[in-house]
């Protein structure tokens, strides 16, 4: 039989606005989302077989145990209960799953593994349009879809509002071509960051304003996005997250410090955090040294844009 594969490459957000929550306990949310290379990635597999089911491997494989709520198996079930498969095609099917992202880490680990699921049973085991995964992947949490896209994209609302950066536009040009991507360091110090506490602590100790939507302007190269970046964009959830676990605000600096590193953020709610490089060299000796520095840690230097 028929082996398919995809790769789930981490997302990462260079910058993330959020507004007060909603009567639902939701939060508006404004974000520039890139994606990383093969070497930051999780890589999953399909087949179709006798029954479905999950295998696990991988370094953080042992953090998705048991497999029965895994959002891969969800995103097949999701898609058999809503759309009417060709009875030729709909077969049971068995996923490989090499988990070689961080856990709860900030970087959409999770939602790219169910994206990457979508796109291997609609463009290839199931045969069905393309549109059929954009519409189930907010129902599998609020960055499935931008994982479904994997390119370059603004993210707002719940997550739910996914516009991708035009093929060809000014900032596409060196965002999402093959070898354009903005050079990068992704680190995560082995250390939990879970969601729901970064925003409480969040909505209890910011002055959290109404959210207006910025727009990106005409960017021509690395430089200039970077520039922009640090003047007028931020991730608010840093601060709540630092206050939660230090250990983020000793990484940030310790980031800071390399040559050639531009500036320093953390993803998402943590406690993943990038440094963003001029040149690809200056980000694969920063991994060198921290990798000696802190084997324990999870580190990957990559060039950030269409992922993969």
């Amino acid at each position: 039989m028929s082996l398919h594969t995809a790769l789930a490459p981490a997302k990462v957000n260079l910058y993330l606005h959020v507004g007060p929550p909603r009567r639902d306990g939701r939060h508006p949310l404004d974000s520039l989302v890139v994606f990383a290379g093969r070497e930051a990635a999780d890589r999953l597999t399909a087949r179709q077989s006798e029954e479905d089911s999950l295998e696990l491997s991988g370094p953080y494989a042992v953090a998705l145990e048991p497999v029965g709520n895994n959002l891969v198996l969800d995103a097949l079930s999701r898609l058999r209960g809503q759309v009417r498969v060709p009875p030729e095609r709909n077969s049971p099917v068995a996923f490989e799953l090499h988990k070689a992202l961080p856990v709860a880490a900030g970087i959409g680990g999770g939602s790219a593994d169910a994206a990457a699921a979508l796109r291997l049973l609609t463009r290839e085991i199931f045969e069905l349009p393309a549109y059929v995964a954009t519409d189930i992947a907010p129902q599998l949490g609020g960055d499935v879809l931008a994982c479904v896209y994997s390119a370059p994209a603004l993210m707002r609302g719940d997550g739910d509002r996914v516009t991708p950066l035009l093929q060809g536009s000014i900032l596409d040009l060196f965002l999402r071509q093959r070898g354009g991507g903005l050079p990068a360091l992704l680190v995560n110090p082995g250390i939990a960051c879970p969601t729901g506490p970064v925003f409480r602590h969040y909505d209890e100790t910011c002055m959290v304003a109404p959210l207006d939507d910025i727009p990106v302007p005409r960017l021509r190269n690395h430089d200039q996005l970077i520039d922009w970046l640090i003047r007028h964009t931020r991730n608010d959830l840093e601060a709540p997250a630092i206050d939660l676990v230090p250990e983020i605000g000793f990484l940030l600096e310790r980031l800071r410090d390399f040559d050639g590193a531009r500036m320093a953020r953390m993803s998402g709610s943590g406690a993943t955090c990038f440094a963003l490089f001029d040149h690809m060299d200056d980000a694969l000796f920063a991994q060198t040294v921290l990798m000696k520095e802190a084997p324990h840690w999870w580190v990957r230097a990559t060039r950030l844009g269409e992922g993969g």
